[in-house]
């Protein structure tokens, strides 16, 4: 088994034999690093699952060699005495070799492409949420106020620019008016991206399926497979919603269970795009007279809190999520809710 601690330009490689001693140590460049594995008999090959990790993965790969990407927060406990690269790389071959430990799947070209315009994209959005907080606070300084709500604001923002108002400066106007060209040009790139996203869910055949999801539309289906694939990773459809971070966190000792809020583990844009898809579905969804409807309006009327609602929705539907993209079925009203 070989170790390797990824680092920008050098990284340090730790081999152990079957008994897990250690025979190999060596420090070497990334470009060194893929001519070094390439000429080793097939092995297995631990990296923590980090940039960079899934490109080299997909070469060993094809060299015949096996990967095991782990999360580094599971290789923290493995590193003894102090800690630099050599411990790293040594750390990450001894957890690698756990038979318990838990293993992320190595995500093809196609799969990080996707993620890659997924993280593109919000990072737009929150730029241009930053640019209408700092827009809206410079003109309520002068007394100009909008009502909320992103819309209603593009539209006083523009009546006021081509009104001609003279409360405000000739320079804070100048300034107005750049800043709302580029937040033009922010929702322009926004709305290219979710193009781009409509056309991947109408021909990715898993993705097409996932979009029959109520609640579940092109931004959650494309993220989806994306983040899972095709969902073999999981064993059932609770470890799915589990990873998501969709589940009560635990803190139990002494034989007595305690639940406290949701974990908040794993993929926090996914579980944030379920859990407003959640939110937006659960009004309809609450009406229907299907198994999902009428779970969902036992939990209403029992009082429990509507945020709890619509995360419990939430881990409902990436758990049907889960039984579609193994199954290769599509979602139908009449779905019944003990199967997922």
């Amino acid at each position: 088994m070989l170790g390797v601690d990824l680092g920008k330009n050098s990284c340090s490689v730790v081999g152990v034999d079957t008994t897990g001693a250690v025979v190999v140590r060596r420090t070497m460049r990334r470009q060194t690093l893929v001519e070094y594995v390439t000429k080793l008999p097939a092995c297995v090959v631990a990296m923590e699952a980090c940039c960079g990790a899934h490109h080299l993965g997909r070469l060993f790969v094809a060299q015949g060699h096996k990967i095991r990407l782990m999360s580094p927060e599971y290789v923290r406990p493995y590193i003894k005495a102090q800690k630099n690269d050599d411990r790293d790389a040594e750390g990450i071959a001894e957890a690698a070799s756990r038979p318990t430990m838990r293993f992320v799947e190595l995500k093809s070209q196609e799969q990080l492409d996707i993620q890659t315009l997924h993280r593109v994209r919000s990072r737009l959005v929150a730029e241009r949420t930053n640019l209408i907080n700092q827009l809206r606070a410079i003109l309520l300084e002068r007394g100009e106020i909008f009502p909320a709500g992103r819309r209603k604001f593009e539209l006083g923002v523009d009546g006021m620019l081509v009104d001609g108002d003279q409360t405000l400066s000739p320079r804070i106007r100048q300034l107005a008016g750049d800043l709302r060209t580029e937040w033009r040009e922010l929702d322009a790139k926004i709305a290219a991206l979710n193009g781009e996203f409509v056309k991947l869910s109408r021909n990715d055949p898993a993705a097409c399926r996932l979009t029959s999801i109520p609640g579940v539309g092109v931004l959650n289906a494309t993220a989806l497979v994306a983040a899972v694939g095709d969902a073999s990773n999981f064993a059932k459809a609770r470890d799915l919603g589990a990873w998501l971070g969709l589940v009560p966190k635990q803190s139990s000792t002494g034989g007595k269970a305690r639940l406290l809020g949701i974990s908040k583990r794993g993929n926090t844009y996914l579980r944030t795009l379920l859990i407003h898809g959640a939110r937006a579905a659960l009004p309809s969804l609450s009406q229907s007279d299907t198994p999902l409807g009428r779970w969902l309006k036992a939990m209403i009327e029992r009082g429990v809190h509507r945020n709890a609602v619509v995360v419990a929705l939430a881990n409902k539907l990436a758990r049907i999520a889960w039984a579609i993209l193994r199954k290769e079925a599509r979602f139908e009203r009449s779905y019944p809710v003990a199967v997922v």
